[in-house]
């Protein structure tokens, strides 16, 4: 049987967000195949570093972790994006060095993952629904840092819950940046299904390069 924990961020510690209804940790454990548990392990408001420290509560019977992480670094640097430049070019400078950055902490805390030799799956960082016309610049400025992310994963052989694909829709957030009940169970179904698909050792499974989207 396994053992699913969920590192990261509030993505998966969304409880304060729902109005006492099911939390994303509920709805996976909900999903996941008779006999498997499931252990929130994420902390609402983490960055890239905190999941090192989350490593430390691992369950010692853990068998498979999925991350999801970086939203709130991501936070971090948007003034970025209000800030004055003399040209199209100083400005994706700008990006540039935050995409770098933000690349070498997310393999960092990716590689200490992997040392604990579970099966892992990771996320990328959902678009938000922050209102126009701020929205399209965060987006934008998103996929640079969900590059460092696919990346990382890919280069790892790591399966991808693509978290823009999930939580497509408003009622998918309860507030702009904090998944809804209905966010959560999208996000609850990928996850469960990595654990009975890629992760799993089943036959489609394995660590292949796996892109998951649940509606």
């Amino acid at each position: 049987m396994g053992h699913l924990v969920l590192l990261g961020d509030s993505v998966f510690d969304n409880a304060a967000y729902v109005g006492g209804g099911p939390d994303v940790a509920a709805q996976v454990r909900d999903r996941l195949p008779s006999g498997w548990r499931a252990t929130l392990r994420a902390v609402d408001g983490s960055l890239i570093g905190g999941v090192e420290r989350q490593l430390d509560r691992l369950p010692a019977d853990a068998t498979h972790l999925v991350v999801s992480t970086g939203g709130n670094d991501a936070l971090g640097y948007a003034s970025v994006l209000e800030a004055g430049a003399r040209s199209v070019a100083e400005a994706v400078e700008r990006l540039a060095t935050i995409r770098e950055r933000f690349g070498r902490d997310y393999e960092t805390m990716l590689d200490r993952v992997l040392e604990r030799g579970l099966p892992t799956a990771v996320c990328t960082i959902y678009d938000t629904r922050i209102p126009e016309p701020r929205r399209r610049l965060v987006v934008a400025a998103l996929c640079l840092l969900n590059d460092r992310i696919t990346r990382a994963a890919f280069a790892r052989g790591l399966p991808l819950v693509d978290l823009r694909l999930v939580c497509d829709r408003d009622e998918d957030y309860a507030n702009p940046i904090e998944p809804s009940v209905r966010g959560g169970e999208k996000i609850a179904a990928a996850i469960a299904g990595l654990a009975v698909g890629p992760m799993s050792g089943e036959p489609g499974g394995g660590g292949e390069r796996s892109v998951v989207a649940a509606r």
